[in-house]
């Protein structure tokens, strides 16, 4: 379960301008992705806190969310 705090940090996080996001975007292996840490830092909580949530909460997302090389 996200501890108060965490989700406080997401909801209280002001809106990012669209450019900023784009700029984020990379292409691995033909594929847009996301870095963990630029979205934890987008959504203000520690990388290791998005990346327990998500493997905490794994069914909400779909399969192609997230990937981890070998």
């Amino acid at each position: 379960m996200a501890k108060k705090k965490d989700i406080e940090k997401v909801e209280s996080a002001p809106l990012q301008p669209l450019e900023n996001i784009e700029n984020l975007i990379q292409v691995i292996r033909g594929k847009q992705v996301i870095l963990d840490r630029d979205l934890a830092r987008l959504y203000r909580v520690e990388t290791g806190r998005l990346n327990e949530q998500v493997k905490r909460n794994i069914e909400r997302f779909p399969s192609d969310f997230m990937f981890q090389p070998h």
